[in-house]
């Protein structure tokens, strides 16, 4: 609660003139009975002169009502709107600073449900309570005051009105909470599936798993089918209950009045007002709990959203000054285990790295070799050991400087919807059509880029749906070499390229990067085969580091990856 005035602080001004349009909405229904009863009693004392005055008030204050009505929704939307949007802002610019570990605590899904529907579920109540937060207390009390005031006898009737309300709303929001907050959980859940389900199609397609995907999202879909309708049959017991207790206080005013009337008329038009402010304190008694209702799912939401605002980046960097940093990389005594694992990835890893040496990276899967090189643009924080950059350790370098050293380029090509060139700026904001081209050449990228209609400004599809596999990679590389980095790490981003795409790369990085630690993570030697130095990695350790001859003189793990691959090739 308190995160949402943090936020509603910033509107007060809007706030204020919807809550000050709602008093006029209050006094304005509260006002209208007590017209209408002066003026049934002038009907029947036959005054026409204070039918007619009394008939022009009660326009008079139908239109007060409607213009503070259009006034509050106006404001109210405006609001909920304004904050929700601050509300969403600052979520996405503190997810931006996650880590991944901080991403892999949240998962995808997750995060985009709390941008999304629980954000609205917060908006909508701040609507909620700005229309009615005022509006709800001054009609209850207003309207309690007036009922007495106008038939003293009947107190009791109102009084057994609201012990029946506030026990049937007892027994309905007790167990709403709950409900609200499992039905978060399953939305989520069915988000992430039909996400994993539509991002996998191919997958899904190849292996024959439609039905078995259809059973596991129906599964979740069930889970929230059935919280959907337990909320469904709570609310079906809440409105009948409460309209049978305000019928029932209606009924009871009419037949004990109407042993009266005979010896006293008036008492028709009291009974008509008295009617008029049961409903109104019903009805102040309804929405105040369907404001509970929508609070409490609201506040299941705020407390999902807060746990992002709170949450804080497992990796801070200094604030230092921007530095240039050179291309030498060094480990000493590095060791890494990923959050929640107990075994270690990588262990007791010491190297250096000169500034412009190419090192290859090799291993068996699992040893360790992405691991490796998303330390060195810190994507994670070793264990223990210190890594260095340019001789300096990179936790005490700012972000901007070890960004601008460091681009790494990963297997799994992510390219976003938009342009090439709007890709290819995320590796360099500032760059020209003609550092596009050049990058391009490099990655060997344009000899498609320049097939196409609009060239760098052709359209990039959601999930990059019109380049193939290939075309992605390079792509990637491209946006990876554009500025033209001290240190460029290659995961593995070339395994989609054929042989001869692959070796032109090779050569352009070689004559154009001549200058930049290169760092090439391979599943094939054939692409490393020329690496200054080699590194083997098993079971998280360096077990051996030198040429490709030298280790495969002298290096059994090398030596046995050579083996196989060199088998597979001549078979």
């Amino acid at each position: 609660m308190t995160s949402l005035m943090t936020f509603m602080k910033k509107y007060r001004g809007d706030a204020i003139i919807a809550t000050l349009a709602t008093l006029v909405i209050a006094f304005a229904t509260l006002w209208q009975p007590r017209i209408l009863q002066e003026m049934i009693t002038a009907i029947l004392a036959r005054d026409q002169g204070t039918v007619f005055n009394l008939g022009i008030q009660l326009i008079g204050l139908a239109l007060l009502g409607i213009v503070a009505g259009v006034i509050n929704t106006i404001f109210s939307a405006k609001t909920a709107q304004e904050v929700s949007a601050d509300m969403r802002e600052k979520g996405y610019r503190k997810i931006q600073t996650f880590s991944f570990g901080n991403i892999e605590k949240f998962s995808a899904s997750n995060l985009v449900i709390r941008l999304t529907n629980d954000i609205n579920q917060v908006q909508m109540v701040i609507m909620s309570v700005l229309q009615q937060i005022t509006r709800i207390p001054i009609l209850f009390i207003g309207a309690f005051i007036l009922a007495i005031i106008t038939m003293p006898k009947f107190w009791w009737i109102i009084v057994i009105m609201l012990i029946l309300i506030v026990a049937v709303s007892a027994f309905s929001f007790t167990r709403m909470g709950n409900y609200f907050e499992k039905l978060q959980t399953t939305l989520e859940n069915n988000n992430t599936l039909a996400r994993e389900n539509l991002m996998g199609m191919r997958v899904v397609k190849s292996f024959v798993q439609e039905q078995n995907q259809i059973k596991k999202f129906s599964k979740s879909s069930d889970e929230m089918t059935d919280t959907t309708i337990r909320i469904g049959n709570l609310f079906s017991i809440l409105m009948p209950a409460f309209f049978l207790v305000g019928d029932l206080a209606v009924a009871g005013s009419i037949l004990l009045v109407g042993s009266m009337v005979t010896t006293d008329p008036s008492m028709i038009a009291a009974v008509q007002a008295f009617i008029s402010y049961l409903m109104q304190i019903l009805f102040a008694v309804v929405m105040g709990g369907f404001m509970m209702t929508g609070a409490s799912r609201a506040f299941v939401s705020l407390g999902r959203l807060q746990e992002i605002y709170d949450t804080e980046p497992e990796l801070t960097f200094p604030e230092t000054p921007e530095t240039d940093l050179t291309g030498d990389v060094t480990f000493e005594h590095v060791s890494f285990t990923y959050p929640g694992d107990q075994e270690p990835v990588l262990q007791d890893i010491s190297f250096s790295v000169k500034a412009g040496e190419m090192i290859g990276i090799v291993g068996a899967t699992g040893s360790g070799k992405t691991t490796l090189a998303q330390l060195i643009p810190r994507l994670y924080d070793p264990d223990s050991g210190v890594i260095k950059v340019g001789h300096e350790d990179i936790k005490q370098v700012n972000e901007s400087s070890l960004r601008k050293t460091v681009s790494y380029i990963l297997q799994r090509s992510t390219l976003f919807s938009g342009t090439i060139s709007h890709n290819l700026r995320q590796g360099k904001e500032d760059a020209t059509l003609d550092d596009m081209k050049w990058a391009a050449h490099v990655a060997q990228s344009a000899e498609f880029i320049e097939k196409l209609d609009n060239q760098y400004d052709a359209k990039v599809e959601e999930r990059s749906a019109n380049f193939s596999g290939g075309q992605k990679q390079r792509l990637s590389i491209t946006r990876g070499v554009i500025k033209q980095p001290d240190i460029l790490i290659m995961d593995d981003s070339t395994s989609a390229l054929d042989a001869r795409s692959e070796k032109l790369v090779q050569e352009a990085l070689d004559k154009e990067l001549n200058g930049t630690t290169t760092i090439i993570i391979a599943e094939k030697i054939s692409s490393i085969i020329k690496a200054d130095r080699i590194l083997v990695l098993d079971q998280g350790k360096l077990v051996g580091m030198g040429t490709h001859h030298e280790l495969v003189r002298n290096n059994e793990v090398y030596q046995e990856i050579y083996r196989t691959q060199k088998a597979l090739e001549e078979v």
